[in-house]
């Protein structure tokens, strides 16, 4: 298979910014496309950068690609509502989903997270688990579904909850089962480009677990 070419979404984030440096590195990929709010300043010759307004999308100008790395995600109190969270971690993805089938992308790889279910009564849960489910309907090439458990790794925005959560998970990670062990974010993104370029056809989940196995 000659070389490929790969889209970043979340390309400033924990696990995008990793998934970024890997496709820029791999010898898989020519071309990497990361659609971003603000420049990321990164030089590189591989790399194709579009500040672009996530509401429109210039479809014609991000597609077609092979790979699809949707690493999107916010916190309702980044974003400000319930509804502009849903925004950015369910519609923002499913959009880019409906445009990976019209593209016919071989790959649409996303993050959501450990425990997402579409009747769970914990409004992020839920809509992670809306956004699998709708993911699943639109039957694309091959879906993975990466879902995380509590991430490690520097951010830039500063979240209390998650440096809290990350220090007592270092601390008694050893005794966690591993389906619930905090996970790097670099590992994510690891397993995130292998299992993309392995290219099994049809929907899969891979579990928390299985990433920590992986690394």
């Amino acid at each position: 298979m000659g070389q490929q070419s790969a889209l970043v979404l979340g390309a400033s984030g924990l696990i995008g910014s990793e998934v970024l440096s890997l496709c820029l590195g791999s010898g898989h990929y020519d071309r990497v496309i990361a659609p971003v709010r603000r420049p990321l300043n990164i030089n590189h010759e591989k790399l194709s950068e579009m500040v672009i307004d996530f509401d429109m999308p210039p479809w014609e100008t991000l597609f077609p690609v092979d790979h699809v790395y949707c690493c999107l995600g916010t916190t309702i109190k980044k974003a400000g509502s319930q509804e502009n969270f849903r925004k950015v971690d369910h519609d923002y993805p499913l959009a880019f989903g409906g445009a990976a089938k019209k593209w016919n992308a071989s790959v649409f790889s996303i993050v959501t997270a450990a425990g997402s279910k579409a009747d769970s009564k914990i409004f992020y849960n839920k809509v992670k688990g809306e956004l699998e489910d709708n993911l699943k309907s639109l039957n694309l090439n091959t879906t993975l579904v990466f879902q995380p458990s509590l991430l490690l790794g520097d951010r830039e925005e500063f979240r209390m909850g998650e440096k809290i959560g990350s220090g007592i998970a270092k601390l008694t990670g050893w005794i966690t089962p591993l389906s619930y062990r905090a996970i790097q974010s670099k590992t994510v993104a690891i397993s995130m480009v292998n299992k993309t370029l392995e290219s099994r056809i049809g929907f899969h989940l891979i579990s928390n677990k299985t990433m920590h196995k992986m690394a």
